[in-house]
């Protein structure tokens, strides 16, 4: 694999002042953190596709959407491991998932210019329920493939969308 990715953001990113920092997010046996310096966030959403739901070995998977210049690597950048499903390859090719050497801990999915971040590795959406609420999701997409069926996300208020958000059709909640 080649180390070219390194002299990218978010992997080359310089790190700032750390009052700037908004959350720090690790893998779960803390070899791989980094922060997260502004509330820059894009977008929130939990993704039902097939593809998340294998990859992430649960029924849906929840992404905060932020750039990838916003954030910087505190620890652990030679503990990263990168899968491209799209390939099928361990590779940096984007769009990528992004997971600890050590712990297999899923970390974030990369894009081109996107760090799709799961806040469950956050340490504040842990410690705080304003945080919790600042990254909660805008909708639901790929709901059709959904495999959690019933009323679990029946009038919760979020638009259910067949596939991507805005490019596909909405969902009844009924």
């Amino acid at each position: 694999m080649s180390l070219d990715w390194k002299s990218n953001p978010p992997y080359s990113n310089a790190k700032q002042d750390d009052k700037l920092i908004k959350y720090h997010a690790s893998c779960y046996c803390g070899l791989v953190q980094y922060v997260i310096y502004d509330e820059l966030q894009v977008d929130s959403t939990y993704c039902h596709c097939h593809g998340c739901q294998k990859l992430q070995g649960a029924p849906y998977q929840w992404a905060c959407i932020f750039p990838k210049t916003c954030l910087f690597f505190q620890s652990g950048l030679d503990s990263l491991k990168f899968y491209n499903s799209g390939e099928n390859i361990q590779s940096h090719i984007l769009p990528c998932k992004v997971s600890c050497k050590q712990c297999s801990s899923p970390l974030a999915d990369e894009g081109r210019r996107m760090w799709l971040a799961f806040p469950q590795t956050f340490t504040e959406f842990r410690l705080s329920e304003t945080v919790r609420e600042k990254l909660k999701p805008s909708c639901h997409i790929f709901y059709g493939q959904r495999t959690i069926l019933g009323d679990s996300f029946k009038n919760d208020g979020l638009p259910k969308f067949e596939g991507h958000k805005n490019k596909s059709k909405l969902i009844s909640d009924e």
